[in-house]
């Protein structure tokens, strides 16, 4: 169970007793002292399902899955591996009835979030209502309710979205739906306000493993310490030097509760890394050095020194762009290197992609951007999805607005204002309003009857759903539902380019297949043999596509360079690595002084450096054999080309400044020897095809 492992890791694997930190620097085997602990605790005779592994993304928690059931076999199965939100909505739907939550509730996506304050704010404005979506996030997330917001308002504003917050509440409420910072909100009320409910979970919890707990925030934390109770059972793995998340609420506090909540705390450093050369931790390590220390440690490897970092200077975007293209060209000319997946290029924010795009479009390299849209956030699977919402939670009215209108079926805005002004009145849900008897005393006939043909449908695929168990008979519920509601029709007819609607309509076709496949029996795995699965009902699917932010089965092994940004780049790793855009300005981004600034914006200021820092070595520590970083000597800002200047970073990587700068002539050598070699080939293989 333990082959493989060094000594530190292996000490982490076998503390089961009591509360442990593992410190775990980049690269260091985190996920592998994960799975090689649940397997452990399983050896010391654990029950499986009374473990659970909480990771923050949906990625990290298949891979988990995977790596735990090559180590462990069929037991991986009954450890609950998930993430923070998937424990919560576990925990809602089990115990949510102590809060008045039913169990088909509704989570909220963002576009019904903003809707919903743009209603309780009374504005149209999108970008003020995602302004008010992101401050009372931050509030969720810091453990307020509008009460306690209102309460400590600074200004007239936050006093108005305080306000907001509250009307917010009461519809969520009204809606039975929750939003993602509920997921983690109610879970903690729910156990802080009922004892029975607490102490059941607590024991269910044998032993809580939390991936990346310095992406943790005050909620999480303090779900944490509830679930794991006076006995501590847990580990927790992560690194604060890779904190890089504290505009979403993340907070380094949570590892300095630590030791002073649980003074039996043991604490492990993972220091080995296995994935970069030492010319490249070294960098690493002596970026981060200025950072105030909760847990001091340092990186080393003995995969050798490797090449040394190299630092580029480029005249502006282009010239910038065209010399990560000439970089690649020049590694990959090289034998061992012929893989396009090996290489990376990452920035500071989005915005920056489009001259690398534009570049390696021009050399005929493939490429993918990283973090672009989701699929679930294309229309037309929102669309979907707001069905399938309404089937699972007749009372979300976010689902309601958008099923009724989608396809258009001769519900009009009067119709529908009309219906919930009649639901306010008599506090109804949308749906509920709908077959009031009384309805017709505010609507004419014609819409009432045109409600009632809607609402009839909506409770005839309801009831079909209710017994749709298995991936054949959910594929022909699917089939059928888009058939009687007209989708495909309704998307050629919505569309002026054709091909843009058979690429929408083969979407939804993906879709429905992903669906139909999470319901079980017996399916087909990558090999082509059938495997029997675990059949699962249509609507207890449909309730938990809400948390799922990709398809991870269309998340195919690409042979493409990656562009991405650094936030979106953590948790992954490739051969080469180029770090662009390293200025000042961009990395670390608009910091500047205010004479006269108050001690607290001071401070401030002083955090924000530390994390932007902290996010230029996850991009250092990405790389595993090269790492080129590059600036720009001038910099577009809006319209206007200013002076740059080489980030401090670069300077506090303490390169040799003898070996790391590029030789541009050395460059052009080793193309002009790509092009010969290419030029020679494709004579080769001509005269070859030429050949009887």
């Amino acid at each position: 169970m333990s082959h493989g492992l060094n000594l530190a890791q292996l000490e982490a694997v076998n503390h089961l007793g009591g509360p442990c930190l593992v410190l775990a620097g980049a690269g260091s085997g985190k996920t592998r002292v994960i799975t090689h602990k649940i397997g452990r605790l399983i050896q010391a005779g654990l029950a499986a399902d009374r473990i659970a592994a909480i990771t923050f993304t949906n990625k990290a928690a298949a891979e988990m899955r995977e790596r735990a059931a090559q180590l462990v076999g069929r037991d991986a199965k009954k450890v609950l591996i998930c993430t923070f939100h998937a424990l919560g909505v576990r925990l809602l739907r089990e115990d949510g009835a102590a809060l008045g939550l039913k169990k088909q509730f509704s989570i909220l996506d963002t576009d019904d979030i903003t809707s919903l304050l743009k209603d309780c704010g009374g504005t149209t404005d999108a970008a003020t209502a995602r302004g008010w979506q992101w401050g009372i996030s931050a509030w969720k997330s810091a453990g307020l309710n509008s009460a306690q917001a209102l309460a400590q308002a600074k200004d007239e504003d936050e006093r108005v979205m305080a306000t907001i917050m509250a009307r917010y509440e009461e519809r969520l409420t009204a809606y039975q739906s929750v939003d993602f910072d509920d997921l983690i909100s109610l879970p903690l009320k729910l156990l802080n306000e009922h004892e029975d409910v607490r102490a059941r979970w607590q024991k269910k919890m044998g032993h809580v493993l939390v991936d990346e707990y310095q992406d943790t925030n005050a909620t999480q934390y303090e779900l944490l310490k509830l679930l794991v109770g006076e006995r501590a059972r847990f580990t927790a793995v992560g690194d604060d030097d890779q904190s890089i998340y504290g505009w979403r609420g993340a907070t380094l506090d949570n590892l300095k509760k630590l030791p002073q909540d649980f003074p039996e705390l043991k604490v492990i450093k993972l220091e080995q890394n296995y994935r970069s050369t030492s010319a490249i931790l070294r960098a690493a390590n002596n970026v981060i050095g200025p950072n105030p220390k909760l847990f001091p440690k340092t990186l080393w490897s003995d995969l050798g020194e490797g090449e040394p970092v190299r630092v580029v200077d480029a005249d502006n975007e282009e010239h910038e762009a065209e010399r990560a293209v000439a970089r690649i060209q020049s590694l990959r000319s090289s034998s061992q290197h012929k893989e396009w997946r090996d290489f990376a290029i990452l920035y500071r924010a989005n915005h920056m992609a489009r001259s690398f795009e534009q570049s390696l479009r021009k050399a005929q390299i493939p490429y993918k951007v990283s973090g672009g849209q989701s699929f679930f956030d294309k229309a037309e699977i929102r669309d979907l999805c707001a069905w399938l919402r309404l089937l699972v939670n007749n009372d979300d009215d976010p689902a309601f607005l958008r099923s009724a209108t989608t396809p258009k079926r001769g519900i009009g805005h009067t119709t529908l204002q009309a219906l919930g002004t009649f639901a306010t009145q008599y506090k109804l849900s949308l749906f509920e309003a709908l077959f009031a008897s009384s309805l017709g005393t505010a609507l004419p006939a014609r819409a009432v009857a045109t409600l009632h043909e809607f609402g009839r449908a909506v409770n005839d695929l309801e009831y079909r759903a209710k017994s749709t168990v298995g991936h054949e008979a959910a594929r022909a519920f699917l089939n059928d539902w888009l058939k009687d509601i007209g989708y495909e029709k309704h998307l050629y007819d919505s569309e002026d380019n054709e091909k843009v609607a058979a690429a929408r309509w083969t979407n939804v076709m993906d879709f429905c297949d992903w669906v139909a496949g999470r319901c079980g029996g017996k399916l087909e795995d990558d090999a082509g043999v059938q495997v029997e699965t675990e059949r699962k009902s249509l609507l207890e699917v449909v309730q938990t596509i809400a948390l799922l932010s990709t398809l991870s089965e269309r998340e195919q092994d690409q042979n493409v360079v990656t562009l991405s940004t650094l936030h979106a780049s953590k948790g992954l790793e490739w051969p080469h690595v180029m770090l662009v855009g390293v200025n000042e300005g961009l990395l670390p981004f608009k910091l500047e002084e205010e004479p006269g600034q108050s001690d607290a914006a001071a401070e401030n200021m002083a955090q924000r450096l530390q994390e932007e820092r902290r996010l230029m070595y996850v991009g250092i520590t990405r790389a595993q054999r090269t790492l080129a970083v590059s600036w720009l000597k001038r910099r577009k800002k809006g319209r206007e080309s200013i002076p740059g200047q080489a980030s401090r970073f670069i300077q506090e990587m303490a390169l040799d400044q003898a070996t790391i700068k590029e030789d541009p002539r050395e460059k052009l050598r080793a193309l002009r020897a790509e092009f010969a070699k290419r030029a020679n080939d494709q004579a080769a293989q001509k005269a070859a095809d030429l050949t009887p």
